[in-house]
């Protein structure tokens, strides 16, 4: 049987090499830190000049106007994200989007956020379920509420959906993002299938979301097991860059990212009260989770290049 560290190797990811500094003035990547330092500059100006946006505070304007185009060159410059299966998300109503996740920086669940704003013909916009880390950040915490994203909980997920948004849910958590590079897309545990007994008591369907390309951009080759605990972090990731080339050592690797949405999986036929039978549950979730592992599986094997 193939396992998925094995398809990506047959699919040339033989691991990224880290780049070689020179004493030039030229840099590589100082631009991007510079444009970097630039955007989040200008993010932080709106953002003291909006005002505090509070725990339910999502602005769609803000939202398509400013963090939008702050984003949206990683998506089609850097990474050059192709999305396959758009018209599986629908058009109006409620829908759980599953994915992946990984990278060590949880960008996968970003480009996801553009691939739907931008992508789908109703642009419609992704409502995250993030861990607390996120929203005790300064600046990316009050962007993320701008952004309409909520603490990862049973309620949140279940107004939300009950209100007809697109919810998004990377059931992996911290396992899944801050796994090492030899375990690349390999599914983590999903957890006791939460995602699911909420899509069933509000009958949402759940949209199974594979991502391949972003558990290149830093590959995890060691954890900082110390100062993770210094600095209240899950995990300290060690990359072939970072901290080694410092701030430089920041910039992801531009590999060539794909998004796939997959055929929704139906839930409103169970009724509710599934939501309470573990055995509808987990098999659910199992559902979900392999249907999830074969989309990166296959996409892994018809991967000639990481970086093209």
């Amino acid at each position: 049987m193939v396992t998925p560290s094995q398809a990506a190797r047959a699919a040339g990811n033989t691991g990224p090499q880290a780049p070689r500094l020179t004493q030039s003035s030229q840099v590589p990547g100082r631009e991007a830190v510079d444009v970097l330092q630039e955007l989040f500059g200008a993010l932080q100006s709106t953002l003291t000049a909006s005002g505090s946006s509070g725990a339910a505070g999502f602005d769609p304007e803000f939202t398509a106007n400013v963090l939008m185009p702050i984003v949206r060159p990683l998506y089609r410059a850097w990474f050059r994200v192709s999305t396959v299966g758009i018209e599986n998300l629908p058009a109006t109503g409620s829908g759980l989007v599953v994915s992946n996740h990984a990278g060590a920086i949880a960008i996968d669940s970003v480009m996801i956020q553009v691939a739907i704003h931008d992508e789908h013909p109703a642009h419609r916009f992704l409502r995250m379920l993030a861990a607390d880390l996120v929203f005790n950040l300064p600046l990316i915490g009050e962007a993320a509420r701008k952004a309409g994203h909520v603490p990862a909980t049973v309620d949140n997920a279940e107004t939300l959906l009950s209100e007809g948004e697109l919810v998004g849910v990377w059931p992996e958590g911290f396992k899944g993002v801050g796994k090492p590079f030899h375990k690349r897309y390999e599914l983590q545990r999903f957890g006791r299938g939460g995602f699911v007994a909420v899509a069933l008591r509000t009958g949402a369907p759940i949209i199974p979301t594979a991502v391949i390309g972003s558990e290149e951009i830093y590959p995890i080759i060691g954890d900082a097991k110390g100062l993770a605990k210094l600095f209240d972090l899950p995990y300290f990731p060690i990359t072939p860059t970072f901290p080694w080339f410092g701030p430089l050592g920041m910039i992801p690797l531009p590999s060539k990212w794909t998004i796939e949405f997959g055929e929704p999986i139906p839930t409103a036929h169970y009724g509710a009260d599934a939501a309470n039978d573990p055995a509808v549950v987990f098999e659910l979730t199992d559902i979900v989770r392999d249907r999830i592992q074969a989309m990166l599986i296959t996409r892994l094997m018809h991967r000639t290049n990481v970086f093209e």
